[in-house]
């Protein structure tokens, strides 16, 4: 008589219904106010990644790489429907004046409502997050749950019903 071994593989449930998040890379393409400005970054790099699902809703968590181009970062006195944090740009970008919006999400170019901004102008850097006019799936405006500053950059939580 032979005798057949067969092998089943359980994995856990938490291995099969979660996927790891991985984050977004976000460009944030800088336009200069006017004429050349060597002086300015080509870009900042933006980072946001979905939390796990929660039945009724969503969230997504967010940071800005501040740190590369300013220093004293602050955030502003708290708005219902944005953020605003304001940092002091590094010597070698001191005299840029320019603007940014978000120009790509993992390389692909982003053609929506840029809902995350970025000033440069008489030596301060200002970044908004802004969810004014954004709505989620039930027609409500998304909100931003979460404001801070953490390891020298600006740090947020926004999202929404589903």
């Amino acid at each position: 008589m032979k005798y057949h071994r067969s092998f089943v593989l359980i994995l856990p449930v938490s291995l099969i219904v979660h996927q790891p998040a991985w984050a977004e890379i976000i460009e944030l393409r800088i336009f200069p106010v006017s004429g050349p400005q060597q002086s300015c970054p080509q870009k900042v790099i933006a980072y946001q990644t979905p939390q796990p699902y929660q039945e009724g809703g969503y969230a997504t968590n967010g940071m800005v790489n501040l740190g590369a181009i300013a220093t004293q970062i602050t955030l502003s006195p708290a708005a219902p429907f944005s953020a605003i944090w304001i940092g002091t740009l590094k010597p070698p970008y001191r005299n840029c004046k320019a603007t940014a919006g978000m120009f790509s999400i993992d390389g692909k170019e982003y053609t929506g409502p840029s809902y995350l901004r970025l000033q440069m102008i008489e030596g301060k850097a200002t970044v908004i997050l802004d969810m004014t006019g954004l709505q989620d799936a039930n027609g409500f405006t998304t909100q931003i749950t979460k404001k801070t500053i953490q390891q020298g950059n600006p740090r947020w939580t926004w999202g929404g019903t589903d």
